[in-house]
């Protein structure tokens, strides 16, 4: 972590000046109580009339030259300060950008919200005006307190004691402000938390009534918040009345002891009058050390949690010097490859397979079989523990993360669409690059087109955040798109058409079948999603349970096929199955049935509109089977 003194050595002339402005600012100040001190003893006491002009020349003097002074200072200090804040929050971002996936498995995102935001908001104070502050008090103090012993210096013990008395109640304050705030920036890590989730999944929260418990949940976080907040506000009420005591006895002292050495000679009434005016200009620094010890505490506990993020390693790292592959044809190795988290849980066992360039592998398995996982793996989210990954026989390991990720266009399984444009959302990663002609290409090969064009703006349309207004299918679609237009190497679809009707879907996979030279990955749960896949594999508790290709999978008659039953049905009286064209199945018929049987489970068939508004045949009740809000037509022949 770069250390903040670093970010002020940055911009170090810049505070030069501002540290100058400031001292010069302080000095003149110090200068018109002796200019009252000459009024006094000169002109009123002794009767100088000529010399009042001069003095009143350098009272004017004095008060335009702390007008600019203080106005540079202001300024400068502020923009400084606002200038390293930018840096800070710049340079946390990229190192949070630059953790392994397993970092925010285990962190929220309103606790790193609250780290970028906030946190670094309180350092801006304290590099800003607080910083500003703690240097002008601290030579305004000293100053004054040299120029009250220029002129008594008995009278000037008075005001030494009591900042010295100040000076230990804000130690004392600060100690105890610092366990609180650190305990105030936890819970505001977690609040922010709790509100991000509930405003982010408030569709789940309404679809399930849950209103109520969640703004309960809410209020408990927000009422911990509250006693946090008062217990510092209580610290503050005990100690901060004993700087307000102070500053208001010292100038009557001052001016009861002051008065007591003008009747006895020791000062003329123009030095007891500058004395009290340094008094009073010395109130102000003693009441700001309470707010200033507040505000130094919170930024002090701001930066203990900020190194606690800098603390992290990212857990994948790329070599010093990174092999290239200068045309990346896509073959993919996995070589007795075994992976496990912190937990030590397995969640992948001794995987074996590979993938010749232009190929397609189809995987398939249960819930948590570790389909995901291989492709995490392969993207280096996260590092295998045992065997290692090839990508056109080269360790992944050896490679940058950025050829190797570039290489791979995915679809995820949980789409995430940013609050920009559809068009934008489609170029991501490549807006310089593709064109517009280029986006509409991979959005009619994504079955996309339809819906886009039929807006208002069409591609220009923004969507909401995370695709808000979309239907799941239409953002299924855009995220395909956003795959075929990067056209790399690899593409990896992660049970990307679950949402989709059965036409689109065999569309969509009639566009991926044409695409040569793509290795191609496919993860799914239906059987036509991987079906035409040269190699299908079928996971189940971390291991490949099977292997083979469609054909070779029905006649094993495991797991694939005890998938393939529950999705299409029970063996015909000859023990074969043939799918339907999905132009001419109406209907599941239950062992055979004549033409004129089948004419009348068409007839009693309903439709439906898809999102995009066209028909699709609804397969009648008997043997209906949906998956993901598709319906499987098939006929047993």
């Amino acid at each position: 972590m770069k250390k903040i003194s670093s970010y002020i050595w940055d911009y170090r002339f810049s505070y030069l000046g501002a540290v100058l402005s400031l001292l010069i600012a302080v000095t003149l100040d110090m200068v018109a109580p002796r200019l009252t001190a000459r009024v006094v003893d000169d002109v009123i006491v002794g009767g100088n009339i000529g010399e009042l002009k001069f003095l009143l020349l350098g009272f004017l003097g004095v008060g335009l030259g702390r007008c600019i002074f203080q106005y540079v200072k202001e300024y400068t200090f502020d923009k400084n300060g606002a200038r390293i804040s930018g840096d800070m929050r710049r340079d946390l971002f990229r190192h949070i950008q630059s953790l392994s996936a397993d970092f925010f498995d285990r962190t929220n995102t309103g606790e790193l919200m609250a780290r970028v935001k906030e946190d670094i908001d309180h350092i801006w104070d304290a590099v800003g005006y607080v910083g500003m502050l703690l240097i002008e008090v601290f030579y305004h103090t000293g100053i004054i307190l040299v120029c009250m012993c220029m002129i008594n210096w008995k009278l000037a013990m008075i005001s030494g004691a009591a900042m010295l008395l100040c000076g230990v109640v804000a130690v004392v304050m600060e100690r105890k402000l610092g366990a609180v705030y650190e305990a105030i920036s936890e819970e505001n890590a977690v609040l922010n938390t709790v509100a991000e989730e509930n405003l982010g999944g408030v569709r789940t929260v309404k679809a399930f009534a849950r209103e109520s418990f969640e703004i309960d949940k809410f209020l408990s976080h927000n009422k911990r918040y509250y006693d946090l907040n008062m217990a510092q506000s209580g610290v503050l009420v005990r100690y901060y009345p004993v700087f307000t005591v102070i500053t208001t006895i010292l100038p009557l002292l001052t001016l009861l002891v002051g008065g007591r050495f003008v009747i006895d000679g020791e000062m003329t009434l123009g030095q007891i009058t500058a004395f009290v005016e340094y008094s009073m200009n010395i109130v102000w620094p003693m009441e700001m050390l309470g707010w200033l010890t507040n505000s130094f505490s919170s930024a002090v506990a701001s930066n203990k949690k900020i190194r606690k993020i800098y603390e992290e390693t990212p857990t994948v790292t790329e070599t010093t010097n990174p092999v290239k592959i200068e045309n990346v044809q896509g073959k993919v190795c996995f070589d007795h490859v075994s992976f496990h988290k912190a937990d030590q849980h397995e969640i992948l066992h001794d995987i074996t397979f590979t993938v010749e360039a232009g190929k397609t592998l189809g995987i398939m398995g249960t819930t948590g079989a570790g389909k995901t996982s291989i492709i995490q793996l392969l993207q280096r989210m996260y590092d295998a523990t045992g065997g290692a990954v090839y990508l056109d026989d080269v360790d992944i390991r050896s490679l940058s993360l950025e050829q190797l990720r570039t290489s791979i266009s995915f679809v995820m399984q949980d789409v995430f669409l940013f609050s920009d444009t559809i068009g934008d959302n489609i170029k991501l990663g490549k807006k310089r690059y593709l064109d517009l002609r280029t986006v509409r290409k991979a959005s009619t090969d994504a079955q996309a087109s339809g819906f886009i064009e039929r807006m208002e703006k069409q591609y220009d349309t923004v969507i909401g955040e995370r695709g808000v207004g979309l239907s799941g299918g239409q953002k299924q679609r855009i995220s395909i798109a956003r795959a075929l237009s990067k056209k790399n190497p690899i593409l990896v679809l992660d049970d990307s058409t679950s949402a989709l009707d059965t036409e689109t879907e065999q569309m969509i996979q009639q566009t991926l079948a044409k695409l040569e030279g793509t290795t191609k990955i496919i993860i799914g749960h239906r059987i036509s999603a991987v079906r035409h896949a040269d190699e299908i594999l079928v996971l189940e508790g971390g291991a490949i349970a099977e292997r083979g290709t469609h054909e070779e999978l029905l006649q094993k008659r495991g797991l694939y096929y005890e998938t393939y039953l529950s999705q299409y049905g029970e063996t015909s009286q000859n023990g074969t199955y043939a799918e339907a064209d999905s132009d001419k199945a109406c209907g599941t018929v239950r062992g055979r049935a004549d033409a004129k049987e089948a004419a009348d489970m068409k007839k009693r068939n309903t439709l439906e509109s898809d999102a995009d508004g066209k028909e699709i045949t609804t397969a009648c009740p008997e043997r209906a089977e949906k998956t993901g809000g598709e319906t499987n037509v098939l006929q047993l022949v």
